[in-house]
C-alpha cells in the first residue's frame, strides 16, 4: 500500500510539472526584440561615387558605406564605374580596402 501511494504522488508531481511547462508560453510569452539582430547595421549607397579622402591624398571612384552603429562613413575604391572592385594584375578576385571618409554624429539627433 505504501508503494502505491508513493507512485501516485510521483505521478502527480510529474503531471503538475508538465502542466507548468505546457502553460508557461501562454502565461508569460518570451519577449521579442525587433531590430536587435545583426541585419541592417550597414547602409551601402547605391551606385558609384567619387571618393575623396579627408586629407586629400586620394581621389578614386568607389562605393560609400555608412556604419549605422557609430556613423562612420567608409569609402571602398572600385577604380571604375562598376559597383565592385575592378580586377587587377592578379588572377584571384580583387579586394577593396576601405578608408574613412567622415562621420555622421547620430548622437546629436537626440538633443
Amino acid at each position: 500500500m505504501k508503494a502505491d501511494l508513493s507512485v501516485k504522488i510521483l505521478l502527480l508531481v510529474i503531471a503538475v510539472s508538465l502542466s507548468v511547462i505546457a502553460l508557461r508560453p501562454f502565461v508569460g510569452p518570451p519577449p521579442v526584440a525587433a531590430g536587435s539582430g545583426v541585419v541592417g547595421e550597414f547602409y551601402v549607397e547605391p551606385g558609384v561615387s567619387m571618393l575623396r579622402a579627408p586629407d586629400r591624398t586620394q581621389q578614386v571612384l568607389g562605393k560609400v558605406v555608412i556604419d549605422l552603429r557609430n556613423g562612420n562613413i567608409w569609402g571602398f575604391p572600385t577604380l571604375s564605374q562598376d559597383p565592385y572592385p575592378a580586377p587587377g594584375a592578379t588572377s584571384g578576385p580583387p579586394t577593396s580596402h576601405g578608408f574613412l571618409l567622415g562621420r555622421f554624429a547620430f548622437s546629436d539627433m537626440d538633443k
